[in-house]
């Protein structure tokens, strides 16, 4: 036998599928009366035929639901039967199935016989006629001997075929009474088998009593496969499926697995895509015809929120087309297509999304209706928060903030934000505007113009002032920054932003030095100007809390005037989580480092609830570097409810001198320091509430409570 390297394949681009209409098969005669039922599978197989609006309906209602299977149906009695009919139907009582691949057909034989012996038997068989079916299926026939030959009645020249034969006979044996029921379930088994083409049982009468002669046809051998339609379908995987066959006669049944190995292939990878058509050529060519659904056109339906109905949607069709990775010409994927639904779903601007697939007419693609069900365009909202800067007061840390949001400005899913937070201390106006997606640009850059006014506490660094009074930063930001993603789960962002900053005592008048005499600006003057060029690089990994993450930002300051500031600040923050049982470790690492000239208000702080717990906010250290490590494990309790044990490490590496004024050395913070501790989590609408208690390394103990898990 020849090796199985030598096998070689070929796929054409052309593609097939013929009218369901012409699937049904001629009927055919059969000769009148004989006792014996053959059954054949023809040399050339006959191919699955579908509509292609029956394959994508097919593919939709689930996996298996396209392979029809043809069975052999008859409702005469035996000897009365002039002729049958083939039809797709799974009516078991007509018969035994017939492999997925197979075309079948029944006629009756017999040995020749003289005209006195056909007289008599022809006069019994228009006496039988009277009979029901049954009585008939149940006579019986002694055979006294059974054997299996070629068609010409010779013995087979390959003895492990015959032997796959005699094998599958079950109630055919010498020195046995049989039915014809019985016979015909033996020529079933013979073709279920797979081997054999035709098979034909022949009653010859001896002297020694009636001898029965299945005469049965092998397939050919399997010397080639040509393959047409398939496009996407891997030329290694069907060299691999059919390898082990080559050189060996073709099994129909083996045949059949592999036909539903190549269907599997599309259903786990949700491609729209099947064997729609197979055949034996002369030769041993098995001849595949694989049906692929082709994107003909994608379109979007607006719907009603309330009724369902078709409506006019106020988003422009051509932004919600340019989310989407299917694109006309493609092998429709129903994971791709789910992953596009995500993707619309993600612009914020929907609150539905679903996609329909349609024949596209008779030809072999498809047709895409996106539903799509949109929110809200935009409205006034309000609501709170808890700022980490202040540490004391009455209404420690409380925020107020009230909001004016556009999802969709022009329909293009441009968003408009106007806000303002104010607190007991802090305020922020902020006006921001954003372009998910610039029109024209094929990397998805986004882009957003953003000013603000800001107040926030400068007691992280600075501290507070005698008497309890506290120091003010007042911001004045505008800017632009653009983003795109730049691999999968990595995005950069890019922007040009102006910072107009300075401090304010309590009654808020503008102050260059604080109460030490040491300087609150990097110029001299109130307030210190800069031009930030940033850059930054995100890795998300899954997005969810304790999955991987890293952060990389680097911002230079553009001394364009004299006097404005001239530095280099570099930070970068990275998590990872792991998983142990129920519970889950996460390990956070953040650090960073400044060069040149920068404001004081501009160092790092270091303690608080999002830095070293145990300590007040900036109470550890303020520095031109820092590190800071945190270790904890969270565990589920009841519901909602979490419980955490955490540990804390920072340091400002030294650098606190080095900071103008050093506001950490004459606040007298040490510059390093840890913190252990313990607390809750509870899933809210808020998102994670944290209550925390933790001790220092000064043996101070203190509360935290914080929205959000930790930056």
């Amino acid at each position: 036998m020849p090796p199985n390297e030598d096998v070689h394949f070929f796929t054409l681009s052309s593609i097939k599928i013929p009218d369901q209409n012409h699937q049904q098969q001629p009927r055919l005669p059969l000769p009148l009366p004989l006792p014996f039922i053959s059954r054949t599978i023809n040399s050339q197989i006959a191919k699955f035929k579908l509509t292609f609006g029956n394959f994508v309906r097919s593919i939709l209602t689930g996996p298996n639901s396209h392979l029809h299977r043809p069975c052999l149906r008859h409702g005469s009695s035996l000897l009365s039967l002039a002729s049958l009919s083939l039809s797709q139907s799974n009516d078991s009582k007509g018969g035994a199935k017939l492999p997925i691949l197979c075309s079948a057909s029944l006629s009756l034989s017999q040995p020749p016989e003289s005209s006195s012996e056909a007289a008599v038997s022809q006069q019994k068989g228009t006496t039988a006629t009277t009979h029901s079916s049954s009585r008939h299926d149940e006579e019986r026939v002694l055979i006294s001997e059974v054997l299996v030959r070629n068609k010409d009645g010779e013995e087979l020249e390959r003895k492990d075929l015959e032997a796959e034969a005699v094998a599958a006979l079950k109630a055919s044996r010498a020195n046995s009474a049989l039915t014809v029921r019985e016979v015909q379930e033996d020529v079933h088994r013979i073709i279920d088998s797979g081997y054999f083409s035709s098979c034909m049982p022949v009653a010859v009468d001896t002297r020694d009593g009636i001898r029965l002669v299945f005469q049965v046809e092998p397939n050919q051998d399997f010397h080639g496969l040509v393959c047409e339609g398939a496009s996407v379908l891997p030329t290694k995987f069907l060299e691999d499926s059919f390898r082990s066959g080559y050189g060996k006669v073709v099994n129909i049944r083996h045949l059949d697995e592999v036909i539903n190995s190549i269907n599997d292939w599309y259903m786990e990878r949700g491609l729209f895509g099947l064997v729609s058509g197979v055949e034996i050529l002369s030769g041993g060519i098995i001849r595949l015809q694989v049906a692929e659904a082709e994107v003909n056109n994608v379109s979007i339906r607006f719907l009603d929120r309330k009724t369902g109905e078709p409506t006019k949607g106020k988003t422009k069709p051509e932004t919600i087309l340019r989310q989407l990775t299917t694109k006309k010409g493609q092998i429709y994927s129903m994971l791709q297509g789910k992953r596009d639904v995500d993707t619309v779903l993600t612009m914020g601007i929907m609150e539905d999304v679903s996609v329909i697939p349609q024949p596209a007419g008779d030809t072999n693609k498809v047709d895409l209706i996106m539903n799509v069900v949109e929110r809200p365009s935009g409205g006034f909202s309000a609501g709170g928060g808890i700022s980490s800067g202040i540490t004391s007061g009455p209404l420690s840390g409380l925020i107020g903030s009230f909001a004016y949001s556009h999802r969709n400005v022009f329909g293009r899913n441009q968003k408009l934000n106007i806000s303002l937070e104010r607190g007991q201390i802090d305020s922020i106006f902020r006006i921001n505007y954003t372009d998910p997606w610039i029109q024209g640009d094929d990397k998805r850059t986004s882009r957003t113009i953003m000013v603000q006014n800001s107040r926030t506490p400068g007691n992280l660094v600075h501290g507070n002032q005698p008497g309890n009074s506290s120091l003010t930063i007042g911001r004045i930001t505008a800017g632009v920054e653009f983003s795109r993603p730049i691999r999968p789960k990595w995005s950069g962002t890019a922007g040009l932003i102006f910072q107009h900053a300075g401090v304010r005592d309590e009654k808020g008048n503008p102050i260059i030095k604080d109460c030490y005499s040491r300087p609150l600006t990097a110029s001299g003057k109130n307030c210190d100007d800069m031009l930030l060029a940033k850059v930054e690089s995100v890795y998300t990994g899954s997005g969810e809390h304790g999955s991987s993450m890293f952060v990389l930002n680097m911002e230079q300051c553009l001394p364009l005037w004299p006097e404005w500031l001239f530095f280099n600040r570099v930070n970068a923050r990275a998590r990872k989580g792991v998983e142990i049982g129920p519970a889950l470790f996460l390990l956070s690492l953040s650090g960073g480092h400044v060069v040149g000239k920068f404001s004081p208000h501009e160092a790092f702080a270091i303690g608080g609830t999002n830095s070293v717990r145990g300590y007040e906010e900036g109470a550890v250290g303020s520095g031109r570097s820092y590190v800071v490590g945190s270790g904890e494990i969270s565990f589920p309790v009841l519901g909602p409810v979490e419980g955490v044990v955490f540990a804390d490490y920072g340091t400002d590496l030294g650098s606190g001198p080095t900071v103008l004024g050093d506001p950490a050395g004459a606040r007298l913070k040490p510059g390093s320091g840890y913190g252990y501790g313990f607390g809750v989590r509870v899933d809210s609408p808020l998102g994670p509430l944290r209550l925390e208690y933790a001790f220092n390394d000064r043996h101070a103990k203190r509360f935290h409570f914080g929205v959000g898990h930790r930056n």
